[in-house]
């Protein structure tokens, strides 16, 4: 008979305490629960979990080696191919990942808590001193310092390659450090798994700007290659009318200004806009993050979404966590007009209720306006968070960059561009996507460079 001992559920401190700082929501594991959570891995041996997991993290075995060895024996098999795995355990859509293919998930308890495992060991692990490996005779310039960059330098460094990061901002971690609110992700976490790739060698370099303090044509020449990992920092609005007035910001402007900036903190020399009524536009993981921290902020807030809550693409557990925090939801709602006081800011948005029609190309039922429907929700903020595509600046200084119409840099699977030695991965690929996803992608081009750059005898 099948074991069908119910999955451990993550603990979370309560909504009311919580809204009134930026500590993490979750505490974690406990040792006991961790264990016994360890214990619900069935160790199948084609592990369909590995299948979801971008950097193939070899699961069962992680799992295995905590179970009968520890923390420190499970975070030597994570960090064969996982070279991020405390702000993986923490940020990644595991549920859409790893978990979703546990053989468990249906009918035997619910899928094993992948996620809050490699949390746990990535947190408890005692640090070992790490060895330098030996020169290989290449080196590569790294352009950003976000999951797709560290990813990309670490296996480099890993492999005896001489890597320099360069990051436009004066602090290491790209999105890692000013998109994640430190309720979700602590920048210590995040300091200390980038004091762990310094450790093997890495220099990374800030306050370095690629298009203007230093080109690409300058980086290739110095470099044996250059990989591109800037990510999609250039955020999208909404393009109706009062989009200019004040109280009226980007989700990148705010998470950055709090997580990066400290805005948040009463004596900050930067501080940022407290709105006592905000709306937040959109319904992906940047836009609960911005509806919780203006929550934080003292904020009544209220976000706003143009399909339902199935279409909702962040995941399960934020949305969970912002109603519990008492943001207000109003789906099948979408924004046409942002209304000023007489002195230029923010004091409402008339809105239109939304049906859903037929599936589009992709797969998406399309949102169709409610005729004679509309409303307005007074505001004194409204934060904008429909998503970002990269930075245009490396293209502007260098013309030659191959890149599509949405200014994504042009590479295969492997993060080869159509130029010579220069490789490309992550968000300022794709467009804005997971943290998991970018390391994948910075994982597969680290590859490519060293097969394609490695010394001739």
């Amino acid at each position: 008979m099948m074991d069908k001992t119910l999955r451990n559920a993550l603990p979370a401190r309560e909504a009311s305490e919580r809204i009134k700082d930026f500590f993490e929501v979750s505490p974690g594991f406990s040792e006991q629960t961790a264990l016994a959570e360890a214990a619900r891995c069935l160790s199948c041996k084609n592990a369909p979990c590995m299948k979801g997991c971008p950097v193939g993290v070899h699961i069962p075995d992680f799992i295995a080696a905590l179970r009968t060895e520890g923390a420190q024996a499970a975070a030597a098999v994570i960090s064969a191919d996982n070279n991020l795995p405390a702000v993986c355990g923490r940020v990644c859509p595991q549920e859409n990942q790893c978990e979703k293919f546990c053989i468990r998930r249906e009918k035997l308890g619910g899928s094993v808590s992948i996620g809050a495992l490699e949390r746990f060991v990535a947190d408890h692990a005692p640090e070992t001193e790490k060895r330098r490996p030996a020169p290989c005779g290449i080196s590569v310039a790294v352009v950003g310092s976000g999951p797709a960059g560290l990813s990309c330098a670490a296996d480099l460094a890993k492999a005896g390659a001489k890597v320099t990061v360069f990051e436009a901002l004066h602090k290491a971690g790209g999105v890692l450090e000013y998109g994640i609110p430190e309720f979700r992700l602590p920048k210590a976490v995040v300091d200390k798994e980038i004091k762990a790739l310094e450790a093997l060698g890495v220099e990374i370099r800030c306050d370095e700007v690629v298009g203007r303090s230093v080109t690409l044509p300058e980086l290739m020449e110095t470099h044996d290659a250059v990989f591109i990992g800037s990510g999609a920092g250039l955020p999208l609005f909404l393009g109706i009318d009062g989009e200019t007035l004040c109280g009226v910001l980007s989700a990148n402007e705010l998470l950055t200004r709090v997580n990066l900036m400290k805005a948040y903190r009463e004596d900050a020399v930067t501080p940022v806009p407290r709105g006592k009524n905000v709306v937040v536009v959109g319904a992906g993981n940047v836009a609960m993050d911005a509806a919780r921290t203006a929550r934080r902020l003292g904020a009544e807030v209220t976000l706003v979404y143009r399909r339902s809550r199935a279409e909702m693409p962040a995941r399960a557990e934020e949305i969970a966590h912002a109603e519990e925090e008492g943001i207000k939801f109003e789906l099948l709602t979408n924004p046409v007009r942002i209304h000023g006081d007489e002195k230029g800011f923010v004091c409402g948005v008339t809105c239109v209720r939304m049906r859903l029609g037929e599936p589009g190309k992709d797969g998406r039922r399309r949102p169709i306006v409610v005729e004679g429907s509309e409303f307005d929700i007074p505001c004194d903020e409204l934060v904008v968070a429909l998503g970002t595509t990269p930075n245009p600046l490396i293209k502007s200084s260098y013309p030659d960059l191959p890149t599509t119409e949405k200014g994504t840099v042009i590479a295969d699977e492997n993060g080869r561009t159509p130029i010579p030695r220069l490789y490309a991965g992550g968000d300022a690929m794709t467009g804005a996507a997971t943290v998991i996803l970018a390391m994948g992608a910075g994982k597969r081009a680290a590859k490519a460079i060293l097969e394609d750059c490695a010394p001739r005898a």
